[in-house]
């Protein structure tokens, strides 16, 4: 049996929050419930959305905790020899091309996908004439990816209606998520992941990347995302509240209550992690 290796991959673009510390929580438990590895990963890649500190903070917040990660942290910035290698491969195998359409030319030919536009392909055959500034986008095709979520069950899509070709490197120069995601889980033999369900929309691209790539596909599971009174994703960039780490083994039986966990009864943050990964059980995580 293969020895499970999963992970914790926040954006520094603020404190940790109640939305985050569930995922972090179902990933740690999922992981050291099956004895396994559990790394933390910082997806700073997007330097413009990053906030002077948040990276301190959220680790201080995950110790405060008392999680406890293995081997050394690591940061997505440090990482763009590899992404522009990956992408090199896939434009040396035509399955990349440069795309120089604004967010108001798409808008103008494009239908609603699952998540967001899907791109009509306009630059397939080459960019308009002058352009000084591209992206880089994957060609997709009418294969159908499906996979098995953990929590969520069944999961489809075909990649060219839903999505339409993604991209990979932003007009800014910036790599997309999409392709430093998987080669990061990829590098570190990440085989088991546990996350927010806003992302389970953008999985099948991640699996379709590791298809081209001949990198082996995690098991995913997606759980349920805390929301706001307004019925929306609870999020950094609209100010949510940071992690209460006065109160740690309340602030820890509130994410096991959302996840349908039994409580734990504990008078140390050692003890309840013990019983807590004991008990987990993730057929219980609501959808």
């Amino acid at each position: 049996m293969r020895h499970y290796r999963g992970r914790f991959a926040p954006t520094p673009s603020g404190p940790l929050h109640f939305g985050s510390l569930v995922a972090a929580v179902a990933s740690y438990l999922d992981a050291r419930h099956h004895q396994g590895d559990w790394f933390v990963r910082i997806d700073d890649l997007d330097q413009p959305r990053q906030k002077p500190g948040s990276v301190e903070s959220i680790l201080a917040t995950l110790e405060a905790l008392g999680f406890e990660w293995d081997d050394e942290i690591q940061y997505q910035s440090r990482r763009t020899e590899r992404y522009q290698a990956l992408l090199d491969e896939l434009s040396n195998r035509q399955l990349v091309y440069p795309c120089s359409c604004s967010r108001k030319e798409i808008a103008a030919e494009a239908k609603a996908g699952v998540d967001g536009l899907v791109y009509p392909g306009t630059c397939r055959s080459g960019m308009r004439e002058g352009a000084t500034q591209f992206s880089f986008r994957i060609i997709t095709d009418e294969s159908v990816i499906q996979f098995n979520d953990r929590i969520q069950g069944t999961y489809t899509q075909q990649l060219d209606r839903d999505i339409g070709d993604f991209v990979l490197k932003r007009a800014d120069g910036l790599f997309a998520y999409q392709l430093a995601i998987v080669a990061d889980d990829h590098d570190q033999k990440i085989n088991s992941i546990v996350r927010g369900r806003d992302l389970l929309v953008s999985t099948p691209r991640q699996i379709y990347l590791q298809q081209l790539l001949a990198m082996e596909t995690p098991d995913y599971a997606h759980v349920p995302l805390v929301m706001d009174d307004n019925g929306n994703k609870l999020s950094k960039s609209d100010a949510a509240h940071p992690v209460d780490t006065k109160r740690p083994l309340e602030t820890l039986n509130l994410t096991l209550d959302f996840l349908g966990q039994a409580a734990v009864e504990a008078d140390t943050i050692d003890s309840f992690w013990q019983q807590a990964t004991r008990n987990w059980l993730i057929e219980q995580v609501p959808k």
